[in-house]
Order: C-alpha cells, then structure tokens, then sequence
C-alpha cells in the first residue's frame, strides 16, 4: 500500500508539472503585451476545433468577452477547490457592475465561478471513469438589473485523466488445449485485459503481458497476448495439465504501472503416441472339445497408455491356425480379445494349438506416424469330452419298389463313437418322422426294413430321422436324415383323361371326327407312357377310331344315317392298354349324343322330346296349341253364358198395370212414329200368352248368337296358324 500511494503521489505530481509548464507561456505572453487586451485573451485561447500541428491561429473574437477550452485532473483531492480556468471579457474594466454567471453540466454543485474575477474551480473530487468532460454555458449579465451583457457561449471542461486504474482480464481465468508432443511456437490460446483508463492521453492504457508462472512450457508475445508452446516434446502421459499465470500491466510496462493477473488452465491433448502392450508375453486356455461355435474359449489384453479412440486396438490370429477354426473379436467395452471357434474341435485328431495373436492400434497419429502393435503367443489345449457317435453320413439315401415284400432291407446306416471309450451305439427311428410306422431298424446294425405296403402313387419319397445313443450314455444322442425314395411298377390301368360328351350331327357325313380322347396313367414309367386304344366290338358298323401318334385317338363316324328317332344315344366301351410290364388296360365308355346341327356343323338341340312328334311339333310348341285352345273354348263358354242370360223373356208376375214398370231391353226403338215394334194391345194385357211378352226381334236374336259362333271358330283356326309358324320359326 505504501508502494502504491507513493506511485499515485509521482503521478500526481507529474500531471501537476505538465500542466505548469502547459500555462507558462500563455501567462508570459500575457504580460509582455499590454497593447490589447484582447488580443492576449485570444491568444492564451485554444479553440474547441483544434488547428493542425505547427500553426497557430490569431483572431479576434466578435463578442465582448473570450474563454478556452479548460481541463482538469482526475483525482485530485487537496485542502481548497482546484482552479480550473478563468473567465474574461472586454466589458470588464474593473468596474463592479459586471457578473459572471454559470450553468450547464456540474454548475454549482461540481463546478462554481466566482462572479467577479470568472475564475472556475472544481469543488469535488472527479473520475474521468464515471464522465470525461462537462459542458457548461458562461454569460456576462448586469448585476444590478441581471439582464445579460453578452449573449452566452457554451465551452467544455474535460477530465484529464491519470493512471487509476489497473488492467483487469474480464473473460478470465481461460483454458486452452495443445496437442501433446507439439513444437515450439505452436499456439494455445489468446487472453485479453482491458484498461479503464484512456488510451489516447498517455501510457495509462497501454499494456504488456508477461507469464510469471508456466515456464520453461508456455511463453506469451507481449503485445498480442497469444500463448505459445515453449517447450518440445511434452508428453501427456507424463504430465496433463499445467496452470500458467499471465500478469497484464499498464504504463508500457514502465515502472509505476499498474498490473492485473489471470490463470489459464493448458491441457495436452491425446495423440497415439503410445503402442499396445499384452498384460503377459504369452497365454494359455483349456477348451473343451464339445464347445460351440461362436462361443468364447479365452481372453488376451493389450494395454494403451493412450486414451480414447488412441487406446482401441484391433485383434487378429497372424499364426498357428492352419484349419482356420479360431477367429478373435475385440470386445467394445473392456478393449479385450475374445478368442472364439470358427469350427468344432477334435481331440482325437489334434489336442492343442499355439496361435500368434497381434493387436494393433485402430487408429493412426499423423504426427508420429503409427499405428503402433504388439504380438503374444496364445497356447490353446483342446480337453476331451464325451462327444455323441457321428453317422458317417449326415443323410442317406435309399430307394425301394413299391411292391417290395414287407421286412425287405432298403438299407442300412452306420455311427460310431470316436471317444476312447469307443462306446457301442444303439440305432433308432423317430416316430415324430414316420408317424405311419412304415419302416423298422435294426437298433445294433442299423438295417432300416419294410414294415408296411408302399404305394408310390400315395407317397413318392418319405424321410425319416434315424438317432444313434451310446450304450454306457444315454445322453449323447446323434442324428442322421434317411431319404427313401419309393420306385414305381406298373400297377395302375391307364383310364380317360376326363369325362368326356361327344355330340353327333345326324346331318353329318361319314369320317366326321366326333370326339378326341386321350388317356392318363398313375403311373410313371421311366421312358413315359405309350398307350394303345381299340374298340371292345371290334367292327363296330357305326364308329371307328384314327390314332393321331400323340397318345390319342380321334372316334369317326362310319355312315350318316343318324337319326334322333331311331336312337338318340350310342355307348361305345373302348380298352385303353399301357406298354407297361406286365401291360395294365381298362374299358372305358364314350357316351355319343346325336344331335340336330346347323349346316355349318353347329349343335342346336339334343332334347329326345324334339322328335318324338309326327307331325315335326316340338313339345313347346305343341303345349302353347293346347294353352291357346284351352283358353279359346273358356272365352266362348263365358260369352255364350252371358249372351243367353241377356236374352231371357221377361215374365210379368203382378197384376199392377204394365204401363207403370219400366222394363229394360236392348233393342232400340224407331221413336214416336214407330208402332211396329211392340204391340199396344200387349201393354194393356200384361198377362200376355203364357205369361211371355211377344217379341218381334226375336229372328234378330238368332241370326246375333249364329254370327257369334262363327267368329269364335275362325278365332280358333287364326290363332292355330299363328302357332304353326312360331314352330316353324323355332
């Protein structure tokens, strides 16, 4: 602290004296001219626009008073207020009727001028931190009646500023990171201090960064603060982190300056500098012959001083493993070896290994060049184990006849136990894979019999699963797949290919082709089927048959007397034979339709009842005449029934005068002039002859009903012909 007051105390004392020899000339010049008044107020002015170095500007101001750009220092703090300029103008000759006025920025609080002389003093202690300059206003006014002399000038008063503050690293304390094994010169990282003080006026804000703690490693350019590497060769593996302290000072690192410090934590990063190195220089694992494939039979590790992806490392066999049964994988999480089986192990052929096994760094460094590996010796002791009897086949195949006699011996299958024991095995058949139970075997030479009648055309192949069991050890059971492949014999009769309908035109001429047969057999001879077809009546007078050499026939009609009325359906048996050994044949019967075709050949009508009229009707047609006829002779029946009702004698019963009932007939009368057609006297005697009315229409009656007997008839005989040529249509 002593050191620190004494700094600020030289400092002071310092600005103190720039300022002194700053304001000598102008009070000298002040004093040697005594011509003009304002001339030496100008000339001891400097103008707020500041001229070019070198020149100096002479001029007279158009108002009455003149002031200058003041300045004050930071600070200061003494017994009295600290002059900071004065006021003057031309008006003022030293009467006492002029008053200075101030007002602006600070103006009686920071700032007071004493009315008289326009001397300005600072009455506080102030930071150019907090504000660096104070605008104000001066005016001249009258102080008897305070109305102004002078129109008021503004001016500014700025806070020179001195070396208070020290430089401070606001980002700090940093990190950084380098790559281990770096070379000199190599950058870290870049701190940076800043300073409150101004940078323009002096050296208080100009700094110089210096390391106190760090080296010989890390070194820092002064100027732009950029942390270098310092020292080569530095290994992480030895020594990860470093703490560099930086120290920032101001004043151009002159003494007297102020400083600020910061830390900056610097961590060497991995490269793959290092190799794997195996826990041992060989290793050795015991694995069961009986171990499965894919499954681990031993671990080996290779260590890294690296970390990261630095430190993975690739396993592989370069050595000792000629039949290629052992393969290693790095395991992902512990980075070990895991050594496991390609292919199963044998005891008895081979009892142990001795592989070279190498781990390599997955990844390479490009500055020191790698990858970097290490080999050891992996001794590998095969243990016998009780193995099941092995098949000296893993599938058989075997054929038989499908008319074999049963316990004939298809074939036989063989396992034997390679252990030393050299166990008896025993032989069996799994009944899951012949459900049927069609097989037998022999269970101690493995004779696989007939147990049941084969039937190709059933089952062409049937595939059992046959096991083989040590006697002294149940447990070790071993499979093998038997293919019994049932051969065919000519057992089955060749028969049509389907049920075929054959049509015969009655109109059709003698060779017409009526239908192609072709014939199918179950069975399934080596050299494919040969049929030969004949006619069970071998001069059958109606049909024949043409063999088309493409194991078909075609039947052909021999004349062309087909009629429907003779006989509308011919069954013509035909025997189909095989060339089978023995030969297998069978009857079949083609039924033939004759039917009635069209000119070109094309079937219309097949129906018996077609042609079985005389008169060439067809049943339709002759149902429709009947319907036709049926309902005619109920139209005459009703209509006659109602013209006979109609014309019934009306009978007068009463005595009452006929001449007051209204009687209803349907004749119709010649009017008032007409006296033929009743007779008044029959009127006046309602009793009449017998009770009847005479009627003297009564010939008109007869010859009606006549006419309507007549008409129904030539009805009948138009809609007779009407169906006659509907038929002849059809």
């Amino acid at each position: 602290m002593l050191k620190r007051g004494e700094e600020m105390q030289r400092d002071l004392w310092t600005s103190l004296l720039l300022v002194w020899i700053t304001c000598v000339p102008y009070s000298s010049m002040a004093l040697l001219n005594n011509q003009s008044q304002s001339l030496q107020m100008v000339s001891a002015m400097i103008p707020r626009n500041r001229p070019s170095e070198g020149q100096r500007i002479l001029s007279r101001a158009k108002r009455g008073w003149v002031w200058n750009q003041m300045f004050v220092l930071e600070e200061f703090s003494g017994p009295d207020p600290i002059l900071v300029g004065r006021l003057h103008t031309d008006l003022d000759m030293g009467n006492k009727n002029i008053k200075y006025v101030l007002a602006g920025e600070g103006a009686g609080t920071i700032f007071a001028i004493n009315e008289r002389t326009g001397d300005i003093h600072a009455m506080k202690r102030l930071d150019r931190e907090e504000k660096a300059e104070y605008t104000l206003t001066a005016q001249v006014i009258d102080r008897d009646t305070d109305k102004p002399l002078e129109p008021p000038s503004e001016f500014i008063i700025k806070v020179q500023d001195i070396n208070d503050n020290p430089p401070q690293f606001i980002e700090g304390p940093y990190k950084g990171s380098v790559p281990e094994m770096s070379q000199v010169g190599t950058s870290v990282t870049r701190v940076t201090a800043t300073d409150a003080d101004d940078p323009v006026y002096g050296n208080s804000a100009k700094l110089v960064y210096s390391i106190l703690e760090g080296q010989p490693y890390f070194s820092i350019d002064q100027t732009t603060a950029i942390i270098r590497v310092a020292l080569a060769g530095m290994d992480r593996e030895m020594r990860e982190e470093y703490l560099v302290v930086i120290q920032a000072k101001d004043m151009g690192g002159h003494m007297g300056g102020l400083s600020g410090t910061t830390t900056v934590t610097v961590t060497l990063t991995d490269i793959n500098d290092n190799p794997p190195k195996f826990t041992k220089g060989s290793f050795e694992f015991t694995i069961p012959e009986d171990l499965g494939i894919g499954k681990p039979g031993g671990r080996v590790k290779a260590n890294d001083r690296d970390i990261g992806e630095n430190a993975k490392s690739a396993y592989s066999i370069i050595g000792g493993d000629e039949r290629d049964i052992f393969e290693i994988v790095t395991d992902a999480q512990t980075q070990e070896g895991i050594l496991r089986l390609k292919k199963p192990l044998d005891f008895e052929s081979k009892k142990s290994y001795n592989l070279t096994v190498v781990a390599t760094n997955i990844r390479a460094d490009s500055i020191t060049g790698g990858p970097y590996m290490d080999q050891t010796m992996v001794k590998i002791i095969v243990e016998d184990a009780d193995e099941p009897p092995v098949f000296t086949k893993s599938t058989y195949l075997f054929d038989v006849h499908e008319n074999a006699a049963i316990n004939t011996v298809i074939g036989a299958v063989a396992a034997r136990d390679q252990d030393a024991t050299h166990s008896q095995v025993r032989y069996f058949i799994d009944r899951h894979t012949d459900l049927e139970r069609q097989f037998n075997i022999n269970v101690d030479d493995g004779k696989i019999t007939l147990a049941k009648p084969l039937d190709r055309e059933t089952d062409m192949w049937h595939n059992i699963t046959v096991t083989a069991t040590e006697v002294r050890n149940h447990s070790q059971i071993s499979r093998a797949t038997v293919a019994i492949k049932v051969l065919d014999i000519n057992d089955n009769a060749p028969e049509f290919a389907s049920e075929y309908e054959a049509f015969l035109c009655e109109n059709g001429k003698p060779g017409q082709v009526i239908q192609t047969i072709s014939a199918v057999d179950k069975d399934n001879p080596s050299q494919g089927h040969m049929f030969h077809y004949r006619l069970e009546m071998l001069n059958n007078p109606n049909f024949t048959i043409k063999n088309n050499l493409d194991n078909s026939i075609s039947i052909l009609a021999k004349h062309d007397s087909f009629r429907r009325q003779k006989q509308d359906t011919y069954l013509l048996p035909i025997v189909v034979t095989d060339d089978g050994e023995p030969p297998m044949s069978s009857t079949n019967t083609l039924t033939i339709q004759v039917c009635s075709c069209s000119r070109e050949g094309n079937v219309q009508s097949c129906n018996v009842e077609a042609f079985v009229l005389p008169i060439g009707l067809s049943m339709g047609a002759l149902i429709a005449i009947l319907a036709c006829i049926i309902l005619l002779l109920v139209i005459v029946v009703l209509y006659v029934t109602l013209r006979r009702h109609k014309n019934e004698p009306l009978i007068i019963k009463d005595d009452e005068d006929v001449r007051e009932n209204i009687i209803r007939y349907d004749d119709e009368g010649g009017g008032e002039e007409d006296t033929e057609a009743f007779d008044i006297a029959t009127l006046q005697n309602p009793d009449g002859i017998s009770g009847y009315l005479p009627r003297k229409d009564i010939n008109h009656l007869f010859c009606a009903a006549s006419f309507e007997y007549i008409y129904t008839f030539y009805l009948f005989i138009y809609f007779s012909q009407i169906v006659i040529f509907i038929n002849c249509l059809i």
